[in-house]
Order: structure tokens, then sequence, then C-alpha cells
């Protein structure tokens, strides 16, 4: 292999990497956290009454606000956690002519922005008496899916290619996304009538958190052994194994 290959050849125990698998573990941790906070007190889910939601953002302004002061965090630990991913995988992707990494780390960008429109209209919610952004939060937070699922299917397909994640890991990011993909599409009907539908998007949700732990563990720790591809092959080259 020539030195100009070597070059750009991801060390997966890098300091970097190690900091993008800690970002991920404090991104999960954040994003449930803030739900473990809301929840408890009766946060409505996705298409409540408008009276009832109205109600909750008056008269918890309190627990509102603490659990928004969380999210600017979460945002900053998922680029983190993206970026680390995309340096582990750029290599195999560009050797296969293919930039599903890339995918994945647009995903990660696209639903930090979604979800700071989120969080801006519940703090707006609790003084917004005629509910008009109830309707607009609920829309814009089951169309997150979207971005939610482009992160997960970028990083689990190049991930898999490049023997980075193993199978069950893929699956499982695929298997998250195609929920939440579904919960984005069916969003008319997830907000007029809420219910078992509701149900596509929570899923698919603690499957994403569950899949960014297990990314996480892989970007500190490197891939398990038996897995193989580019990245694998460079960590085994890198620790000596």
């Amino acid at each position: 292999m020539s030195s100009k290959v070597k070059a750009i050849e991801p060390a997966l125990t890098s300091p970097f990497l190690r900091i993008a698998g800690f970002s991920g573990f404090g991104f999960a941790a954040v994003i449930v956290l803030a739900n473990v906070i809301m929840v408890p007190t009766g946060l409505p889910t996705t298409g409540a009454d408008t009276t009832d939601a109205i109600a909750y953002f008056s008269t918890n302004r309190g627990v509102v606000g603490v659990a928004s002061a969380l999210t600017p965090a979460a945002w900053a630990l998922s680029t983190v956690f993206a970026a680390g991913a995309v340096a582990a995988l750029w290599r195999s992707d560009r050797e296969r002519g293919e930039a599903w990494s890339l995918v994945g780390f647009a995903g990660v960008l696209l639903q930090n922005g979604a979800f700071a429109a989120v969080v801006a209209l519940r703090l707006a919610l609790a003084d917004d008496p005629t509910g008009v952004l109830w309707t607009l939060h609920d829309t814009l937070f089951t169309l997150n899916g979207v971005f939610l699922a482009l992160a997960l299917v970028g990083l689990s397909v190049s991930g898999r290619h490049a023997g980075l994640i193993p199978a069950w890991h893929a699956r499982l990011g695929l298997l998250s996304a195609a929920l939440l993909f579904t919960s984005a599409t069916l969003t008319p009907l997830v907000v007029a009538h809420p219910g078992p539908l509701g149900l596509l998007g929570l899923t698919g949700w603690l499957l994403w958190v569950a899949w960014i732990v297990a990314y996480a563990v892989t970007l500190i720790r490197g891939p398990r052994k038996g897995e193989s591809g580019p990245a694998t092959r460079e960590f085994r080259r890198a620790t000596g194994e």
C-alpha cells in the first residue's frame, strides 16, 4: 500500500474518536434526561388536544425551561459524535466511491436544526393562547423522523461496509430508520389521530438511542474481533492485534 493511501487511513484509536464516542454517550444521556424531566409532569403526546397542550406549557414553564436548557449540549455532542463516525469511515467510503457516512452526518445536522425549532416552539407555547403553535410543533416533531432516518441509514450502511460495526448493529439502525421514516410519512395521520400510530415514532426513537450507545462503544474501543473491512484492518494495525 502506498504512503499516500496510508496518510488518509483513520486511526481508530485516536483521541478524537474516543472523544466522539464519549460524545455519543453524552448525547444519548442528555436526550433521555430531558424526557425523564418532562414526561412525568404530563408532557402532551403528539396529537394531544390543543387545550391540554396550552395548559401544560403555561403551567410548567420551569420544567420546560430546565429540559430546554439541556438541548444545546445535546446538539453539540451529537455533532462531535457524527464527525467522529465520519472520520472513522471516510477512507472506506472513498475506496468504494460512496459517501454514506456524509449522508449520516447530514442527517444528524438536519435533525439538530429541526429539533432546535421544536424546542423553540415549546418555549413559545407558554405564551400562545391560540394553540396554533402546537400543531406546528407536532408536525415538525414528527417530520424530524426523516432526518433521524438519514443519520441511521447513512452511518449504518457505511459502518457495515467498512466492517466497523457488526451486522446486528446495522440491522438495528435500519429498523429504527424504517420506523421513523414511516412515522414521518404518516405525519398527517399521526397528528390528527393520536394513538397506535404514535408508537411507530416512539419505538424508532428508543431504537435510535440504543443504536447511538452501541456506535459510541465502537468508536471508543474499536470493532470486535472477527469483523473485517478497511476500518477494522486499520484498527488491527494500529493496535498490533
